[in-house]
């Protein structure tokens, strides 16, 4: 363990005080993956109207609602994990690692099924493959960072 860590640890411990990057790391995750939940909630509510709002094509909703049950389950998984990782994360509880890792498992799932299926186009700009990338990357390293918090014992 290196010395800032376990300084870190002794001021988490005697204190009872988290560090000052798990609130940062914390809201900036909410507020994220709360847009994520408002897209997937609005997405299955609103349908093509919210979707056409939103500057979607006619191919793309028309991809969008033929993904199957499972990978939506999937798209689920990943969104309500992680707003509910988030809040666990808030609320320093170590079960803020099985709802990350649950979120990464269901964004997982739905890479599986675009990774077998033809996007249409406008789904295949770099802009949104760097977006899709985003959101896979930031997934992993919020499941890394509550492990590494719940190893440190800032997590209860």
């Amino acid at each position: 363990m290196t010395d800032m860590a376990a300084q870190e640890r002794i001021l988490t411990t005697t204190r009872g005080s988290a560090p000052w990057h798990l609130w940062a790391v914390g809201l900036l995750s909410l507020a994220w993956n709360a847009m994520g939940a408002f897209d997937y909630s609005m997405t299955h509510i609103g349908g093509a109207d919210y979707l056409r709002q939103m500057q979607m094509g006619d191919d793309v909703i028309a991809w969008i609602s033929a993904v199957p049950a499972w990978a939506t389950a999937g798209w689920a998984l990943g969104v309500w994990g992680a707003v509910g990782g988030s809040i666990l994360l808030l609320a320093r509880s170590r079960f803020a690692v099985a709802a990350f890792a649950l979120s990464f498992v269901g964004v997982l799932a739905m890479t599986i099924y675009t990774l077998g299926q033809a996007a249409p186009p406008s789904m295949s700009t770099p802009g949104a493959l760097a977006f899709e990338w985003t959101i896979k990357i930031v997934a992993a390293l919020l499941l890394l960072y509550a492990w590494a918090m719940q190893r440190r014992g800032v997590l209860r």
